[in-house]
């Protein structure tokens, strides 16, 4: 193919050295970075390279901006769809995270708790409620007291009776530490 006597290599070449300082520039303006702008001028001149045509271009600096602009807005779309499948990403991770540990973490306490509930079978209700508040919910003694409406040394006593009741539901054939 020749065009005015030059061949498509020749007219490419004639094309890119007076149309791509332009266009550079031009995308330099738009992103506000000039290796990006590079980049894009690149691969608005492979676009023009892949034509089957490239001499019928009537008006280059249109096709180059028109292509330019479309490469801009393509890279701003992929931009928001990655984006958007990152925080997708992290929302599963977040929630998968959560739904991963928390039924082996629930399975784990809920059998812990029956186990704790067993052992306190048969304990009266104030050292058992002063054991639960203390263990399970991180309450101190002036706390549970409070909440009991009883003495700090009375909290400190269930506590020992509940821990004592533990020892014996955990060790049934084990001395009576009292007596040892």
């Amino acid at each position: 193919m020749t065009v005015g006597g030059l061949s498509k290599n020749e007219f490419l070449s004639l094309l890119f050295r007076e149309h791509h300082g332009w266009l550079a520039a031009w995308l330099r303006k738009k992103t506000g970075c000039p290796h990006h702008a590079a980049d894009l001028a690149q691969e608005a001149f492979a676009r023009i390279l892949c034509l089957a045509d490239p001499a019928a271009l009537q008006q280059p600096r249109a096709f180059m901006v028109t292509t330019a602009t479309r490469l801009i807005i393509d890279e701003e779309r992929k931009r928001k769809l990655e984006l958007a499948y990152l925080d997708a990403l992290a929302l599963m991770r977040d929630s998968h995270q959560a739904c991963a540990d928390s039924p082996e973490q629930i399975m784990l306490a809920v059998e812990a708790l029956d186990a704790i509930a067993a052992m306190l079978e048969g304990l009266a209700e104030k050292p058992r409620r002063a054991f639960l508040m203390n263990r399970l919910d991180g309450l101190s003694h002036g706390e549970i007291a409070a909440e009991l409406k009883v003495s700090a040394s009375m909290v400190k006593q269930y506590l020992a009776a509940a821990a004592l009741h533990c020892y014996r539901a955990l060790y049934p054939a084990a001395p009576d530490i009292r007596t040892a």
